[in-house]
């Protein structure tokens, strides 16, 4: 009966739902430009002079205020130690990445680049390559290495 006139009497009731969204600190390596030094000449262009690679770009994208956000570069897959190099048959050319224009940090797992994220379009850091002067280096075709970039955030 109280139902029947609950609703004659046209009676409502109301309840708040509250909507809530976290959002989660994200990030991804969107890609990354080929560390093409070109050729090396160690007779006479390099047997003085350092050959340096304009700086070309690791591009990242994170959420918008991730904290902390840092990057990381192993040594790639032909290094001794801690000397990155580039191989070719059995024959190595070294080579570095660095963290700045100056080529005075090297770029690795210890000396990383800090990246404050103030959107999540993707952005560039710049890397910047050198092969050492003077190296006795054998002709090859081509001479190779990957190195792995690890976001830590």
């Amino acid at each position: 009966m109280l139902a029947l006139a609950c609703a004659l009497l046209g009676a409502t009731t109301t309840h708040a739902l509250a909507p809530s969204a976290t959002v989660i600190a994200k990030c991804t390596i969107a890609g990354a430009l080929p560390l093409a030094f070109g050729s090396y000449d160690p007779v006479v262009a390099n047997l003085t002079t350092n050959l340096d690679v304009a700086p070309n770009a690791l591009s990242i994208s994170c959420t918008r205020g991730a904290p902390s956000v840092t990057v990381a570069l192993d040594l790639g897959l032909h290094a001794t130690g801690s000397t990155r190099r580039l191989l070719s048959g059995a024959d190595f050319l070294t080579y570095e990445i660095y963290t700045t224009a100056a080529r005075t940090t090297v770029w690795n797992a210890t000396n990383t680049v800090s990246y404050a994220s103030a959107t999540m379009a993707a952005t560039g850091l710049p890397v910047y390559g050198r092969v050492p002067f003077g190296q006795d280096a054998t002709v090859g075709a081509s001479y190779t290495d990957t190195i792995t970039a690890t976001v830590n955030f």
